[in-house]
């Protein structure tokens, strides 16, 4: 679970640091705060990944249990991950959803005075 969760934060890396490097029709400094604040989403949920990895390693891995038990957990954690991913990250990726600000949340960002 760990290491998916690290895979995970690697992708949002590189897609924040492509943003760089391509930002496509925004200007850098507004593209860059798109994907920074869907990012933040990103580095939030995957915290919460990282302390159910940090709960199962700590209590489960050193257990008394049979390694069949001590696996089965761990996959049990990966697959609900997985599930989670798959399942409600595909229904917000199909409904547009994208972890940022809605144009209205957004209207702040315009220039006040010239």
């Amino acid at each position: 679970l760990e290491l998916t969760a690290v895979f995970v934060a690697a992708g949002t890396g590189l897609r924040l640091g492509w943003t760089v490097i391509d930002p496509g029709p925004l200007s850098r400094r507004a593209a860059l705060a798109q994907q920074g604040r869907a990012a933040l989403g990103m580095a939030i949920g995957l915290a919460l990944v990282l302390f159910v990895s940090g709960l199962i390693e700590g209590f489960v891995t050193p257990s008394g249990l049979p390694t069949w038990a001590r696996i089965t957990i761990g996959i049990a954690a990966e697959l609900a991950f997985l599930a989670y991913v798959y399942i409600l990250g595909g229904r917000a990726a199909r409904a547009g959803d994208t972890g940022d600000l809605t144009a209205v949340e957004r209207s702040a960002e315009l220039p006040t005075a010239a």
